[in-house]
């Protein structure tokens, strides 16, 4: 008597939900991570505009954070604070760093905190 052997083919139930949840992970953490990465190249953005802006290394430091303030809410960035924004100024020079975090609640007690630090200098020290 001949044995056929069948091979199986295919995932077993408990491996397609342990996929998908792998996926469904993965997935929501992009998910909440993706608009602060937006969020944050709109921050850069707005720091190049005014790096670019003519003559901006002769402006005060309250013209700089009006600045960069139109353009935060212009674009609707709302983790940045006008504490979170350090501009020295000199005559011919400029420089701006904004260093701010964003905490997103991801999972019941678990978060996500991101931490970025951007500067610009502008002249000659």
């Amino acid at each position: 008597m001949k044995k056929i052997h069948k091979l199986q083919k295919g995932m077993t139930l408990i491996s397609f939900i342990l996929v998908m949840g792998i996926i469904a992970f993965f997935t929501l953490i992009t998910l909440k991570v993706g608009p602060i990465y937006m969020n944050h190249s709109k921050v850069v953005h707005a720091l190049e505009t005014l790096k670019n802006r003519p003559d901006i290394e002769e402006a005060s430091k309250h013209e700089v954070w009006i600045s960069l303030s139109k353009q935060f809410n212009m674009n609707y960035i709302e983790n940045v604070t006008k504490k979170d924004v350090k501009i020295t100024s000199r005559p011919g020079y400029l420089k701006v760093q904004i260093v701010y975090f964003v905490k997103k609640p991801f999972i019941d007690t678990l978060s996500i905190w991101v931490d970025f630090d951007n500067m610009i200098e502008v002249g000659t020290e």
